[in-house]
């Protein structure tokens, strides 16, 4: 089997290719190779390999950015999505995409699941859910994966940024009304590779098509987040200026962005535990693995 890895540089795209090395032959682009923002480049890759199945890690994801840049998020998220299904669609492979919360306006009082209508409050919510409708309306054989708060131990994270200004500042002060569950590439990964499998065991497995949540079990706010990434942190031997004593919660509005949030990010998992057998770990248990990673190589 040879599976497209789209997006191998990021942190989902770097855990891909480790788990799904056991499921086929990984053919992972590099960054240079093709241009997401002229779509047609992907089908002509596409064309040229003929997988048997698309993974597609990457992603425009500068939420704020994208508020200033709305083609730009445009072509990435939602032109280019709408070639892969296309393409997938012709080959009759299948096609693994991840997307977001921010497809919901964080309203709603319980977790989200998949059939909730959506209502994307910024540019980057609204053009990942034209990705997922791209691929909805062409092309049946298709995993969506919905997550939230994605970390790893390697890129641009909320963890690594709170151990850098740890050892800057005095103080920190972090919005404590946004809910949601931090969700591990790692987590991401393995149970891509796992659904993968599946379906790529026959046409038995068309009835797996769809659109999935997939985050870890429990939930937190980004205040209660920092406080336990630095209470880890202290605890491993890291030398930090403050500790969790020292972060203040503060509301969405002390902290103004470009991008509105959803202040609800929690997503119900159920579906696709009951269709893969997927029993998601407490958010703490990925939490605790980046951050003694990070502190054994010297981060903090």
């Amino acid at each position: 089997m040879k599976i497209a890895l789209f997006g191998k540089d990021g942190q989902v795209g770097w855990e891909l290719q480790r788990s799904l090395s056991i499921v086929g032959e990984v053919l992972a682009t590099e960054q240079d190779e093709l241009d997401f923002e002229r779509p047609d480049s992907l089908r002509e890759w596409i064309r040229r390999h003929r997988p048997d199945a698309i993974v597609n890690a990457a992603a425009y994801t500068a939420v704020d950015q994208a508020e200033s840049e709305p083609e730009k998020a445009e072509r990435i998220n939602a032109e280019a999505v709408g070639i892969m299904a296309e393409e997938a669609r012709r080959l009759n492979a299948w096609l693994i995409h991840y997307s977001t919360d921010y497809v919901f306006d964080g309203t709603k009082a319980t977790p989200y699941e998949e059939e909730d209508k959506a209502n994307p409050l910024s540019v980057y919510g609204r053009t990942k859910w034209e990705g997922e409708e791209a691929i909805r309306s062409c092309h049946d054989r298709h995993i969506i994966f919905r997550t939230s708060w994605v970390f790893a131990s390697r890129g641009k994270n909320f963890i690594k940024t709170i151990l850098r200004l740890a050892k800057e500042k005095e103080s920190l002060r972090i919005i404590a009304d946004q809910w949601g569950a931090p969700t591990s590439a790692e987590l991401l990964a393995d149970v891509t590779a796992l659904a993968l499998h599946r379906v790529l065991g026959g046409e038995s497995e068309s009835h797996l098509s769809g659109t999935y949540h997939l985050v870890a079990a429990g939930e937190t706010t980004w205040h209660e987040y920092a406080r336990y990434v630095l209470a880890l942190a202290q605890a491993c031997g890291a030398t930090l200026k403050i500790g969790p004593e020292a972060v203040t919660p503060i509301p969405t509005e002390a902290y103004p962005l470009p991008a509105k949030r959803p202040k609800n990010s929690r997503l119900s998992t159920a579906k696709v535990a009951q269709a893969f057998g997927v029993c998601v770990p407490d958010w703490q248990y990925h939490v605790r693995r980046s951050v003694d990673e990070l502190i054994a190589q010297g981060a903090a």
